[in-house]
């Protein structure tokens, strides 16, 4: 049994990682570290509650730590964890500098120990039928690919505080751009250059709420995006290709149903009801046929299942730091393109070995 301390429980570690932890075979919640709250062991029975990660990384019995603190703590805790020779899952983003990652990516392979970013949305269930579909080439050679992640939240929140501190990891463009550049690597892999225009739009915001992102490739474009400000928040991903296109509206619903839950029961989890399906259009004889596209089931046990395999050594990490670094420079690069109003050609050849 592989038993693991969570570094933080508000809402990363109790929404996401403590319940696919729970839920995962092999994997065991055996601490959690709470500064002031025991908000976790009302939840989980028998678990320990650590008030320092001096006193958590103390315990020996502990082999993985998952940290789930905010985000301009990760790259210290990632690698004190790393310094005393345990494994460790940070929570996106892995650091808020690509040279933090660099020197996390060097310290773990020194150790040889695991080092690996949660980016759970590979196994959302839009994501995942969208991967099926280019796979089976429905929609002919892809020209366009859009991916939002829009909402309406218009005022600024009055607790976490630090998600709107530019100085402490906050804005959207760490938060939910590192989700969707992440995506955009599995699907298309590195691009030739990088566009954005990042913003804040709300009143008072200092932090960035709003970008787009244009990533250019040889033979197509990535537009990805998100802002604080649009409702209804409808268009999740359009993808343009030479013989149809592919509309989804709507958000992967198992965050909001891991909300309520401590483990994952369910033996329908992930299933999309049918209104939520996207719909793929096909032009058929100067026609056109539209049919909706029933989605694979969208299932975030699977990271923790493929951490536990590699720890046991039968298989590799689900998602490597070399992923997190390759994301975080292209955001990197779009923060370079908002300011100089111009676009950036990607330099790959910093690139950690």
């Amino acid at each position: 049994m592989i038993r693991v301390g969570l570094i933080g429980f508000g809402l990363a570690g109790r929404v996401f990682h403590a319940p696919l932890i729970s839920s995962v075979e092999g994997i065991e919640l055996a601490a959690v570290l709470e500064r002031a709250t025991n908000k976790a062991a009302e939840r989980y029975a028998g678990i320990v509650t650590y008030r320092s990660l001096d006193e958590m990384l103390g315990d020996r019995s502990l082999d993985l730590f998952v940290v789930a603190a905010p985000n301009g703590s990760h790259f210290d805790l990632a690698r004190r964890i790393l310094g005393t020779g345990r494994p460790v899952v940070v929570d996106k983003p892995l650091a808020i500098a690509s040279g933090q990652i660099t020197e996390l990516i060097h310290l773990a392979g020194e150790k040889n120990l695991l080092l690996a970013p949660f980016h759970n949305r590979r196994w959302d269930s839009d994501f995942q039928t969208i991967q099926k579909l280019l796979h089976e080439g429905s929609l002919g050679r892809l020209v366009e690919f859009e991916s939002r992640f829009d909402r309406w939240r218009p005022t600024l929140p009055s607790d976490r505080l630090w998600k709107v501190d530019p100085n402490s990891g906050g804005g959207a463009l760490l938060d939910l751009g590192s989700h969707l550049v992440d995506q955009a690597l599995v699907l298309f892999g590195k691009p030739l250059a990088v566009s954005a225009d990042v913003r804040s739009e709300r009143a008072g915001a200092t932090a960035n709420d709003s970008f787009e992102i244009r990533l250019r490739y040889s033979d197509s474009i990535v537009r990805l995006a998100s802002n604080s400000l649009t409702l209804p928040p409808l268009l999740r991903f359009h993808l343009r290709g030479t013989e149809g296109n592919y509309w989804k509206n709507g958000l992967d619903i198992q965050e909001v149903a891991l909300a309520r839950l401590t483990r994952i029961e369910d033996a329908n989890w992930g299933r999309e009801p049918a209104a939520n399906w996207g719909v793929l259009h096909v032009g058929i004889d100067g026609g056109e046929v539209a049919r909706p596209i029933a989605p694979i089931p969208g299932d975030y046990r699977q990271y923790y299942v493929g951490i536990r395999d590699a720890l046991l050594g039968s298989g590799p990490a689900p998602v490597s730091a070399i992923d997190a670094w390759r994301g975080l420079r292209i955001l990197e690069w779009a923060v370079e393109s908002s300011e100089k109003r111009r676009e950036i050609e990607c330099d790959w050849s910093g690139e950690p070995g």
